[in-house]
């Protein structure tokens, strides 16, 4: 990945980013040749097939990664380890062009073994891009760091976990280690990993989600009494309205354009609610439907694409309420009275709060027109089954929360909760980012410790840890020493990028388990460690024999997972076991099993089965074909609140309209070709985009009264909440078609110029949709 932006005065950490890109990477912009044009074909369609041929070509894996697409997704397979959509049973193949990506990434004959490390210096590596460096291929052997040869050593596996379990009993606090992880560990992984924080004695548990839906956790626990959206594939597949928010399906969740495509095809309404009119958001065609692909006859994806002022969603859900009372006046029966009666509180008051709101404040708010808002306002009235979905765009902002909330609302005067084919449904990232919460990932205490700490004779604390953004304050503070970190890529996913390196050198001891070699092994603490572990696609072998592990997506169905390749490397480890490994280093005196669990997986998930609500029978469930879905009361319309009832939010219509006129609001987001901060290619086919990462998509207008030209190069600097500024210099800057006074551009570079100080007071989650900038001509 080029990373050009972090040579100038942004990031100036010691080998955080390339002064030089290597050769073979991207290339410095200025060098570059690169192109933008208006993308008008449909998604997925040709070019994906295209895509994957390239890729499996690229990755030297024609036929093992042709294999893959039938087994991926599949009971007798493995879960895809890029997004958490659900599978379909319905479909032979049921991949995406992503899918294809991520499985032949980590399935690369390629190698990072000790002579590799022989032959460079960390300070060497640091001049490398991103992308070399996960491109070099899998890691084989646990590393430890050497100060004196400024580079990666062998360790043995008994040693590398004796360094981790000294250095955890020599810390003055069990609050001084911070226990992150990604979205990709399995759940019966991420339960040892819970289990191993709080016998350790800490609830610092930070993890992805806290930068990515934390929002929408906390305000369907406060609405409805559950954390996670009620709807499933089914719903979707009854549902006569589909409206999305925030999502850039193409690229984020590509097997979603199948539900999308089947629903406008049974006459179903689609509305796209986004400040960008993404390619997914248009037409599509399926490439495992062959007779389109063969006629190139696309199906519409969208009745309408509302184009909402970035942070604006709230005051469009709530011109929204105001259309449904509206109609209410002359026909009641719009309104569900009997839901509304029987199972919410506080209805009037939010009657009243939304007659209380103007139009006009609506509509600027929104960036709409009161006739914009008005026809979608329709399309829902005419609705007898609706299910409102978003992703990011909707919850990296200061009001996440009250907008998540705000979207309830405008469910529940319907009755859309509770019923088939309606519902509140969050897109999730990662592809078990939603397990890694249910099985105990969370800085604050789910209710079921009382249940773990009987059944596995251990004491829980009871006092809430740090999430991302505090772990990253605490370390940089020195509170924090020891940081574990559990797949990802943490410095260039977390926000403040310079100052979330600086917090990572500060530690006494870093801890990275991967597949693959990345910046977060180079920004790292006096001490570190790389424990490369197996990859889903890999086989898991123990004590009793073959193990599957199990993963929940993001209706809340958990099925199992069976890897099929041999290992990269017969030195690699399963996450479980490593877990394991660095329990029994640092917790000498424990009575858990550790090794007993990880001889045979069953094992972990009976504990499991008597401590997390809806797992009982884990066992047994998971060897249903397709597996379960966890119960959820929200479904029965039962609702676990403090009042027993769904609960209105009365919320503040938040002002989202910056006072300076020469401010933007620009938003983060990926490219097509990237997953988080994986990054496959400098292009970004959907947008038109081919080999240029460091750029600021603009409105046309907004550049015009700035004097700029396309492509020219501009300089991007951000006022943080605390008063400091952080600039990008020597962007490109680009026509998009984005509301006036917005602008958008690729994380994770721009992640730079998101603060410390600059996450919301709802969720903690950084503000990166949400940043107040100025663009300048670069001098």
């Amino acid at each position: 990945m080029t990373t050009h932006h972090h040579r100038h005065n942004v990031a100036d950490v010691p080998g955080l980013m390339p002064d030089t890109p290597r050769q073979g990477g991207f290339g410095p912009v200025t060098d570059r040749a690169w192109s933008s044009t208006p993308y008008h074909h449909a998604a997925a369609s040709w070019g994906a097939a295209k895509s994957v041929g390239t890729i499996l070509m690229r990755q030297r894996e024609l036929l093992r990664g042709t294999h893959s697409m039938f087994v991926m997704n599949h009971p007798t397979g493995y879960d895809c380890p890029g997004c958490a959509w659900p599978d379909d049973k319905r479909l032979t193949l049921d991949f995406c062009e992503n899918g294809v990506k991520h499985v032949t990434w980590e399935m690369t004959p390629k190698r990072v073994e000790r002579e590799f490390f022989e032959q460079h210096t960390l300070t060497a590596l640091a001049e490398w891009t991103d992308f070399d460096l996960e491109n070099e291929g899998r890691l084989t052997e646990p590393m430890v760091y050497d100060e004196v040869g400024d580079r990666y050593v062998p360790i043995g596996w008994d040693d590398a976990f004796a360094l981790v379990g000294d250095t955890l009993r020599g810390l003055a606090s069990p609050d001084e280690a911070a226990f992150y992880t990604s979205g990709r560990l399995s759940n019966e992984a991420t339960f040892l990993y819970q289990l191993l924080a709080r016998e350790y004695g800490t609830n610092n548990l930070p993890d992805c989600s806290n930068m990515c839906h934390e929002a929408s956790g906390r305000a369907l626990q406060a609405s409805i009494g559950t954390g996670k959206g009620t709807c499933d594939l089914a719903d979707w597949e009854e549902a006569d309205l589909l409206i999305v928010m925030g999502v850039n399906a193409a690229s984020n969740a590509p097997r979603m354009l199948t539900a999308l495509a089947d629903a406008t095809r049974r006459g179903a309404q689609v509305v796209h609610i986004n400040p960008l009119v993404e390619a997914g958001a248009t037409k599509t065609i399926v490439p495992h439907e062959m007779v389109d692909m063969a006629l190139f006859k696309a199906t519409s994806v969208s009745d309408m694409n509302v184009q909402v002022r970035p942070g604006g969603d709230l005051a469009l859900m709530r011109g929204m309420a105001k259309v449904v009372f509206e109609a209410a006046e002359n026909d009641p029966t719009v309104l569900d009275r009997g839901f509304l009666d029987d199972f919410t509180a506080d209805f009037e008051a939010y009657r009243d709060l939304v007659a209380a709101t103007d139009w006009a404040d609506i509509t600027a708010q929104a960036g709409l027109t009161e006739p914009e808002i008005r026809r979608v306002g329709d399309i829902y009235l005419n609705a007898e089954r609706a299910i409102i979905s978003w992703c990011l765009g909707v919850t990296q902002h200061e009001h996440g929360v009250d907008t998540v909330r705000e979207i309830t609302n405008l469910l529940m005067l319907r009755g859309n909760i509770g019923r088939p084919g309606a519902g509140p449904s969050p897109v999730r990232g990662h592809s078990n980012v939603q397990g890694n919460r249910t099985c105990g990932i969370d800085h604050r205490p789910p209710a079921w410790l009382d249940a773990m700490d009987s059944v596995c004779g251990i004491v829980s604390p009871r006092t809430h840890g740090l999430d991302t953004v505090h772990t990253v304050q605490a370390m940089h503070d020195g509170r924090v020493k020891v940081f574990v970190g559990m797949g990802g890529n943490f410095v260039l996913a977390a926000p403040d990028t310079s100052y979330t390196a600086a917090g990572l050198r500060n530690t006494e001891l870093t801890v990275q388990v991967s597949t693959k070699l990345n910046r977060s092994h180079l920004v790292h603490g006096r001490k570190a460690l790389i424990l490369p572990c197996l990859g889903r696609t890999e086989k898991d072998e123990q004590v009793a024999g073959l193990q599957g592990v199990t993963v929940e997506d993001a209706m809340s169905m958990v099925h199992i997972s069976h890897g099929k390749r041999r290992p990269a490397s017969p030195d690699l480890r399963s996450e479980p076991a490593i877990i394991a490994g660095i329990a029994e280093a640092a917790l000498p005196d424990s009575t858990t099993p550790w090794k007993w669990y990880v001889d045979d997986y069953d094992r972990i998930r009976d504990v499991m089965a008597r401590v997390l609500p809806g797992f009982e029978g884990f066992n047994d469930l998971i060897r249903h074909p397709g597996g379960f879905r966890i119960p959820q009361p929200a479904r029965r319309r039962v609702f676990r609140t403090p009042t027993g009832r769904a609960q209105f939010s009365l919320a503040p219509m938040p002002d989202v309209i910056p006072d300076e006129n020469d401010v933007l609001v620009l938003q983060t987001m990926r490219s097509h070709d990237q997953w988080n901060t994986t990054i496959y290619s400098a292009d970004d086919r959907y947008r038109g985009i081919k080999n240029l990462r460091e750029l600021v998509f603009m409105n046309a207008a907004d550049m015009d009264s700035r004097g700029f030209v396309e492509g020219e190069f501009v300089d991007i600097t951000a006022t943080s909440r605390d008063g400091s500024e952080r600039t990008l210099r020597r962007f490109r800057a680009l026509r998009y078609d984005l509301p006036p006074g917005s602008a958008a551009g690729y994380m994770p570079e721009m992640n730079a110029l998101v603060g410390i100080a600059d996450y919301s007071t709802q969720s903690d989650q950084p503000l990166m949709k949400n940043l107040r900038v100025r663009v300048a001509k670069s001098s």
